[in-house]
């Protein structure tokens, strides 16, 4: 079992949380996402513009693609290279504390525009 403190906890969970945001959303990274799906925008019947996939391929770049484009999934595997970087590439800290800056950035900017 890693000891692990309580900042460093908050480190992990905010650079986890920048990086699948970084992975799944962010413009930058949407060569990774573009050999598997399209992001269009639709209008619901309340004028709610709503995110849509256009998946592309077959099964294997569908599923690739679902998990791609979905949060939940991508932030499991962000996690579990997060917490393996932590523990066995201590080189890496100040990455991992930028990425958490970054986030809770993120976090707060998302908070003032609500």
């Amino acid at each position: 079992m890693i000891g692990i403190s309580w900042i460093d906890l908050v480190i992990l969970v905010l650079a986890s949380f920048r990086l699948t945001h970084l992975i799944v959303y962010d413009e930058i990274t949407s060569f990774l996402r573009k050999p598997f799906f399209t992001v269009v925008y639709e209008a619901d019947a309340t004028g709610q513009m709503n995110r849509q996939y256009r998946f592309k391929g077959g099964k294997v770049r569908r599923v690739i693609g679902e998990l791609l484009s979905c949060h939940w999934c991508v932030g499991i595997w962000v996690a579990v290279l997060t917490v393996a970087v932590y523990a066995y590439v201590p080189a890496a800290y100040p990455i991992l504390l930028l990425l958490a800056i970054a986030g809770a950035a993120a976090v707060i900017e998302t908070r003032l525009y609500m």
